[in-house]
């Protein structure tokens, strides 16, 4: 995949969107409804706020380590988001063919010259485990997966990243044909609070979906969701500083859709 390159007076802020919906028959893994929700919602939310958004959907494995890798290596104003969906575990998630991803991988390539000393914020809606009952539809699948990959994990996280996960380790995240309640939760914040930094802001994600969401169902009546964020900043970071004009028909017409049959 190739992007343009840009100058540093013509630089945005940008966003990059990995969803992946459905997997390959050899994957066996099940379809994740409410992963266009997500993306739609995020979309509008993030353009809203002055971020240029691409979204990238059902990529396979080494494909959403090529997409990261050619965003890493393109001029930032001065923020980038990154937003990672699928099925996962400690430390990983899968492609659309169910072959895993280290997230360690993604992170470190962030770590180079041209993403010095900008602000990266990364979003992982992904089961981090899977504590929740079987036959329950969340982001868990049921494979081994090494403590070494959350270790690898946290030390790949470059200076001036935070990386906010839907769940803490060992825990399965909630995903709904109405979509995440991580993620859609985020982009309600993004549309009030206008100028916060960002460690606030993660700090009130967390509160709003511990005391506000429950599942319902007569599996997971009462469970709870508990979001948690790694921060390696060094400075302050407002990432939502912008709040543009925007229709509903102008955010269709700019939206920068890449499928994974665009890649090469």
């Amino acid at each position: 995949m190739s992007i343009p390159s840009v100058s540093k007076s013509t630089a945005q802020n940008r966003a990059l969107i990995v969803s992946v919906e459905r997997y390959s028959a050899c994957a066996d893994f099940d379809k994740r409804r409410g992963v266009r929700r997500d993306t739609k919602r995020l979309h509008a939310a993030l353009k809203r706020r002055g971020f240029e958004v691409t979204f990238l959907d059902d990529l396979e494995a080494h494909e959403i380590i090529e997409a990261f890798k050619a965003e890493s290596e393109q001029l930032v104003h001065s923020c980038f988001v990154g937003v990672i969906s699928s099925h996962g575990e400690n430390g990983v998630i899968f492609g659309s063919d169910g072959r895993p991803v280290r997230l360690g991988d993604i992170y470190s390539q962030f770590g180079g010259p041209v993403m010095a000393g900008k602000n990266k914020l990364f979003l992982v809606q992904a089961c981090r485990g899977s504590e929740l009952d079987d036959g329950v539809e969340t982001d868990a699948v049921c494979v081994d997966s090494s403590t070494d990959d959350g270790v690898y994990e946290c030390q790949s996280i470059p200076d001036q990243m935070v990386v906010a996960y839907a769940t803490a380790p060992g825990y399965s995240a909630f995903m709904h044909p109405t979509g995440s309640v991580f993620l859609q939760t985020f982009c309600d914040l993004v549309e009030e609070c206008e100028g916060w930094e960002i460690t606030r802001f993660l700090t009130q994600l967390n509160r709003r979906i511990a005391f506000e969401f429950e599942a319902r169902g007569k599996v997971l009546q009462g469970k709870k969701e508990m979001p948690c964020f790694i921060s390696r900043l060094t400075s302050d970071f407002y990432p939502f500083t912008n709040t543009l004009r925007v229709s509903a028909t102008e955010l269709l017409r700019d939206t920068h859709t890449a499928r994974k049959n665009s890649m090469s």
